[in-house]
This record gives C-alpha cells, sequence and structure tokens, in this order.
C-alpha cells in the first residue's frame, strides 16, 4: 500500500507535514522534488522606543492651532 505525505526539503533535511504511519522493520520510501518554493520571509518586531532620541530639533509652536483649519471647528 502507497502512502503520500506532503514535506519540504530543506538543508539536506527532509521535514514532514504529517507523521508517517507505523511499520514493522525497513520500509521502501519513494521522494519526489517538486518545484521549488518561495518562503515568506519574517517580518521583524517593531521594538517599543525603537527611535528615542531621534527628534533633533522641534519648533516651539508646534503644539499651536493651524491657521488653515480653523473653518472646521
Amino acid at each position: 500500500m502507497l502512502n503520500a505525505i506532503k514535506g519540504i526539503y530543506d538543508n539536506g533535511q527532509v521535514i514532514l507535514e504529517d507523521a508517517p504511519p507505523e511499520t514493522n522493520g525497513p520500509t521502501e520510501v519513494l521522494v519526489t522534488f517538486t518545484e521549488p518554493i518561495t518562503v515568506p520571509k519574517t517580518k521583524k518586531k517593531t521594538v517599543f522606543g525603537y527611535a528615542k532620541g531621534t527628534v533633533l530639533y522641534m519648533s516651539p509652536d508646534f503644539n499651536e492651532p493651524i491657521d488653515d483649519l480653523k473653518d472646521y471647528k
């Protein structure tokens, strides 16, 4: 009886998605390579406070109301 188990070959190792069936003794295995896959790159987590100290200058009137937005009050 033949069983098919999907897996990924990476750096000389085959990583199976499911557990193979239990056997009594040595079992012949057939490995078929298909098209290469692209593994998505993991996005680095943003560390809280990573930009601290990067603002070198802020205008003294930074928190003052903007004249262009007076019509929207």
